[in-house]
C-alpha cells in the first residue's frame, strides 16, 4: 500500500467536464484500490457517489492510498491530476 497526502489545486475549466467525474475516470485508469480521506470520510475514488459526498474544495488537504499491482503509477497519476 502506497500514501501520500495531497493538496487539491484543480484549475476548473468551465468548457471541460467538472473536476469529480475527471477525477473518477482517472481514478479508474488504474487497476489498484484507490481510496481518499478527508477528515473524518474516507471514499473509493472510483466510485462518483463517493466523489461527490466528499465535496472537494480548493487547498483540502487529502490523504491518498493505493493498494494494488499499479500503486505508484496510481498515486502518481493522481497527484498530476489534483496539481493541474
Amino acid at each position: 500500500m502506497t500514501t501520500k497526502k495531497m493538496v487539491v489545486n484543480i484549475k476548473e475549466d468551465p468548457e471541460a467536464r467538472p473536476p469529480i467525474a475527471m477525477f473518477v475516470q482517472v481514478a479508474s485508469q488504474y487497476e489498484s484500490r484507490i481510496y481518499l480521506e478527508l477528515e473524518d470520510k474516507k471514499i473509493n475514488a472510483k466510485s462518483i457517489m463517493g466523489m461527490m459526498s466528499l465535496a472537494l474544495e480548493q487547498g483540502d488537504e487529502l490523504l491518498v492510498s493505493c493498494d494494488g499491482v499499479d500503486e505508484k503509477s496510481a498515486i502518481e497519476g493522481i497527484a498530476d491530476f489534483l496539481q493541474a
